[in-house]
């Protein structure tokens, strides 16, 4: 068990929910079984026995045991132990039966927007908690030194990846997005040492992100990504990964707060390349900013 992942700074600051739920895809049947009870009711499956979680889960103890080994634990004691502590951080909705899980038929609106303001925030704030900054800031080092910067996403993904393009551009970062497979696939083959190709997936199994990524490993190029799951296809061809903190419910699967925990490593990621150069950055963003500033109303011209 020499291999085994052990849970990283990030995952201890942002607690072992988030943990396990970026690893389910990962898990065999049977202890997908345990992790959903688990990320489920933390405070419950801490008051169980291990006979009890297994009985619950309809599996044996033994799988239990080797779920506890797959996300990086020692045994079920040490769960129980990491439960209990989530269980009491934990801040509970004002409508736990509703918010963090799916909208029910005939939720109202102001249910309806307490659900997703509610699950929105929280991918966000956990989203920055187990974001390693030490892997983000190689990710930094990579952009700032990068000759080419190329960034792939497909569906709502894309949308994040061509905002992460535009803030670049916007700093003097010339950056490339892709919307189409076979141009970002073209774009892929002219990159080499010393660029960089950045991907966006939020299941990490898109294979259009996949195959482009490969093409620009393949290439010599430095690979990144960002997904919610750290053990999914995408990252087996990226030298560097970043990971969101999203639960999405059926009405929103992949494409809202997955959309934002995005956005906000986008955001930490575009702000730690301006920093490097600040007046560099300073002075793009003053011309860019000027360049349309005509076009908007109000601005400097008075209406008749």
């Amino acid at each position: 068990m020499a291999n085994r992942p052990k849970i990283s700074a990030g995952h201890e600051r942002s607690g072992l929910i988030v943990h396990i739920s970026g690893l389910l895809p990962a898990l065999s049947p049977a202890e997908q079984r345990v992790a959903r009870l688990v990320v489920a009711d933390p405070a419950d499956a801490a008051r169980r026995t291990i006979t009890d979680l297994a009985t619950a889960a309809e599996t044996s103890e033994a799988t239990v045991i080797r779920f506890c080994r797959s996300v990086g634990l020692d045994g079920y004691p040490q769960l129980r132990i990491r439960l209990a502590a989530e269980a009491a951080r934990r801040v509970e909705p004002p409508d736990a039966r509703m918010v963090g899980g799916d909208i029910p038929p005939g939720a109202d609106l102001a249910q309806i927007i307490a659900t997703i303001a509610f699950n929105d925030a929280r991918a966000v704030e956990e989203t920055a908690e187990q974001l390693d900054p030490a892997i983000c800031e190689r990710v930094v080092d990579a952009i700032v030194g990068a000759g080419r910067i190329d960034i792939y996403g497909a569906g709502a993904s894309g949308v994040v990846a061509a905002d992460f393009q535009h803030k670049l551009h916007r700093i003097g970062r010339t950056a490339f997005y892709s919307a189409d497979l076979h141009t970002a696939l073209t774009s892929a083959a002219l990159l080499g040492r010393g660029d960089i190709a950045i991907g966006i997936s939020h299941t990490g199994t898109t294979s259009d992100v996949v195959e482009v990524l490969a093409q620009a490993r393949a290439r010599g190029a430095t690979t990144v990504v960002l997904t919610n799951f750290p053990r999914s296809p995408v990252t087996d061809v990226a030298d560097h990964v970043l990971t969101t903190a999203a639960r999405e419910t059926t009405y929103r699967s992949g494409a809202t707060a997955s959309r934002l925990a995005q956005l906000t490593v986008v955001d930490c990621l575009f702000v730690g390349v301006a920093v490097r150069n600040r007046p560099r950055a300073r002075k793009a963003l003053r011309a860019t900013a000027e360049a349309v500033r005509s076009h908007r109303l109000g601005s400097g011209r008075r209406r008749a």
